[in-house]
């Protein structure tokens, strides 16, 4: 998205801009006066988004002209922060890093990734740079927090972990939306702008839209009905939709049917999983059960959909895996208005085969020094982190590199890694702010803004409803600081031992690039394979950078020109003509294209998946006492990112406890109160909204807030400063399967604390 006009006087400019800040990826108009934003509105000609934007869309100029956004790299002796040139910075990363390498070696460096790595143009191709030349073996990140499940259940199903369908929501007649508060959110793993007009457009065509959630949330309001259900049982209610499907003859595999295994395996496990047996537990009548799932089958365009609410509880992985084998058995997989694969535009390193599971995905390939956490697709839950930094002994964490992360916030038992992060020996963030995690740090590398660089989507465009392809130049250029990529070559090639002066970026950005240009020339599922490595790098005589990599990955994705090979194919510079985007249609049937199993089929019932149903049976005849705490999240926040953003945060207080009346009364509780919360794990106080949106039993309090920390420069952050819920989250109760967290569904005490 390149086009742009200028008024006469040449002071006011016209841009279009993709938003970098969710998957939705609206398209943006921008008007900017004397080199400031001062206005961003929907792109009423964006092929995708045609003029939507949420709240949070407008407010891009805000987070660029942020007085506390650093702009020059920081660095900390003792408790005092003092602005440095960037040779100063990189040459305090080569002294801290070396002496620990040299000291504790190179096992005892360790890497936190956060969510904005994903949405930004530098990070998301280069932080492999990072890890594969520092050789850093397990990395942490907010995947163990928010999506591991999903990707342990796609891994086993259908090959690789970030193979992960969508619903084909813009063609369906039913959805049972599952975890997932599109009002607040968009929708998650599930690319789409504006969903709430899509439930809209399934009601008035007379379909149906099914809320399933704890908590009756903007999504639910403009749904066909709200069904609640205890938190944590997700997996149990799916089993009995399941059940029903096999013991009243509904079962439909349609034409996926010849590329399934172990179906009979489905069958078997589900068999004791009936209606009535998971009601109690699940706090849906039985008879519910059975008149949704018959629904299910006799809608011919209808689809399942699960997310982070189903990810981040005590059974995620069995979840997530039973959305897509539900969507299977009822017919409603790898078609259209069901569960389907995007086409994206692009190839993404995310979808690289790995050669370390030739036969098939395993996990627990190693396990942490402390608690003895299985490794799961290369990581240990996040709530590890802590102990083993504050754990002395071999192996022991002494370096913690943080990119666009504050886990300080965001990582269950975040109090013991608050804790623990002053007790590194070496602590570098690049990161645009001096938050609640990059305190801490010994040196704070700052990027670009998100208008300062240039965007196009990679693993994002693998989860839209639609395929379409997007370019956005630079809005606000920026002076001539080093860019993400090149930081994290400097930072990887340190770790190989390298110093700051000797590091020549072409050589290892040429070297790194390179290494993925030979791997498809070597892959014969490539549209390059067979070509000479040396060829393909001609292309690119003196240019290097994330924009190389953009232009490659639509070259040898599934319309690309492949180099001269297909002439009509998709070039970078084609789409860069298309300044609205570019349309390349509905999602289309993909399987078994797009499997990389070893056999090519599908397993319906991994080992690993099902051997966790005994844990899940043990549930179901657990009693609902006590309450559960859930998170949540506004439509106009963004985890812990936006809560600088004066006109996100303003007006009505957002970090309350919701509770039902009922829950509230036998507390001695009312609306503006403070309560008590308490968990095994810590305590917090926080103002009570009372509400007959939670089912009773239940409590809701939102993630990413508690900016009330000592040396936090987020002066509109600290006005507004909340509690982190995270501080109630117990480090060991995760998803066993997959390590993910389970930070929904926490047995918690609140009381008034007026009646302590």
């Amino acid at each position: 998205m390149s086009e742009g006009s200028t008024t006469e006087d040449s002071l006011t400019e016209t841009r279009l801009r993709t938003c970098p800040l969710c998957e939705a990826r609206c398209g943006l108009e921008l008007t900017i006066e004397e080199g400031s934003v001062t206005l961003i509105r929907g792109d009423k000609n964006d092929v995708w988004s045609k003029g939507y934007v949420c709240p949070k869309g407008t407010t891009l100029g805000k987070l660029h002209d942020d007085p506390d956004r650093l702009r020059v790299p920081m660095i900390r002796t003792g408790t005092e922060w003092r602005e440095a040139t960037w040779t100063e910075a990189f040459e305090e990363c080569e002294r801290l890093l070396h002496g620990v390498v040299a000291e504790h070696g190179k096992g005892s460096v360790t890497a936190y990734i956060g969510n904005p790595t994903a949405h930004n143009f530098s990070l998301g191709r280069y932080v492999g740079a990072l890890k594969g030349m520092g050789g850093i073996e397990t990395l942490y990140s907010a995947g163990t927090v928010d999506q591991w499940p999903k990707n342990v259940s796609c891994a086993l199903m259908y090959g690789q972990p970030w193979k992960i369908p969508v619903p084909d929501l813009q063609r369906t007649d039913l959805i049972w939306v599952m975890g997932a508060n599109p009002h607040a959110s968009q929708g998650s793993l599930m690319g789409c702008a504006d969903v709430l007009s899509e439930f809209d457009r399934i009601l008035d065509a007379g379909g149906r839209v099914v809320v399933i959630d704890p908590r009756r949330t903007g999504s639910a309001d403009r749904a066909s009905e709200w069904l609640p259900i205890q938190p944590g049982t997700d997996a149990l209610f799916l089993m009995a939709v399941c059940n029903v499907l096999f013991a009243d003859d509904l079962v439909n595999l349609g034409a996926v049917a010849e590329h399934l295994d172990n179906v009979d395996g489905v069958r078997d496990a589900c068999a004791d999983f009936t209606p009535e047996f998971v009601a109690g537990a699940t706090r849906i009548p039985a008879d519910t059960i059975r008149a949704m799932t018959h629904e299910l089958v006799a809608t011919e365009k209808a689809v399942v959909y699960g997310r982070i609410g189903l990810c981040n509880q005590e059974f995620g992985t069995l979840a997530s895996w039973l959305v897509d084998v539900v969507n299977i058995l009822s017919g409603h997989f790898d078609v259209e208005g069901g569960l389907m694969f995007p086409r994206a535009v692009n190839w993404s390193m995310t979808r690289m085969k790995s050669s370390d599971f030739p036969d098939g995905y395993e996990f627990g390939r190693w396990h942490s020094r402390v608690r003895g956490a299985p490794e799961v697709l290369g990581q240990f839950p996040v709530s590890c982190m802590a102990e083993e930094i504050d754990t002395p002994g071999d192996g022991q964490i002494k370096a913690l590199f943080t990119v666009a992360g504050n886990p300080v916030i965001s990582a269950p038992d975040s109090g013991r890694l608050d804790a623990a992060l002053p007790q590194l020996d070496a602590m570098i963030s690049v990161d645009n702010w001096l938050n609640e995690t990059t305190r801490h740090a010994h040196v704070i590398l700052p990027g670009q803004s998100g208008l300062e660089q240039p965007h196009f989507d990679d693993l994002l465009s693998h989860f839209t409803v639609r395929n379409t392809a997007h370019w956005s130049d630079v809005v606000l250029p920026s002076d001539d600081r080093p860019e993400e990529w090149e930081i994290m070559i400097r930072l990887g090639a340190m770790l190989m031992g390298m110093k700051n002066a000797d590091i020549d970026l072409g050589t290892f950005d040429d070297g790194y690039f390179g290494a993925f240009v030979q791997m498809h020339c070597g892959d014969e599922a490539s549209p390059i394979y067979g070509r000479d490595v040396d060829e393909i790098m001609a292309f690119y005589e003196g240019a290097g950078g994330p924009e190389r990599f953009a232009d490659f990955a639509v070259r040898v994705g599934p319309y690309g020109d492949a180099y001269g090979t297909d002439p009509g194919g998709l070039t970078l510079a084609k789409i860069k003509e298309h300044p609205h985007g570019l349309d390349l249609g509905p999602m289309i049937p993909e399987v078994p294209g797009i499997l990389d199993t070893p056999n090519g089929r599908i397993d319906v019932a991994p080992a690993y998946i099902t051997a966790d149903l005994d844990r899940l049976r043990d549930r179901a005849e657990r009693a609902n006492d006590g309450l559960l705490l859930i998170s949540r999240r506004h439509v106009r926040s963004n985890n812990s990112w936006l809560h600088n953003v004066k006109v996100l945060v303003k007006g009505k207080d957002r970090c309350t406890l919701i509770i039902h009346p009922d829950d509230a009364g036998s507390r001695g509780l009312a609306d503006g109160d403070v309560a008590v919360v308490s968990s095994e794990n810590g305590t917090v106080e926080v103002p009570v909204e009372v509400s007959d949106e939670m089912l009773t039993g239940v409590v809701s309090l939102p993630h990413g807030w508690g900016h009330n920390l000592d040396g936090v420069r987020l002066s509109v952050a600290a006005e507004h400063a909340g509690v982190n819920n995270n501080l109630l989250a117990p480090p060991a109760f995760v998803d066993t399967p997959s390590g993910n967290a389970a930070v929904n569904g926490i047995s918690v005490e609140v009381t008034n604390t007026s009646l302590i």
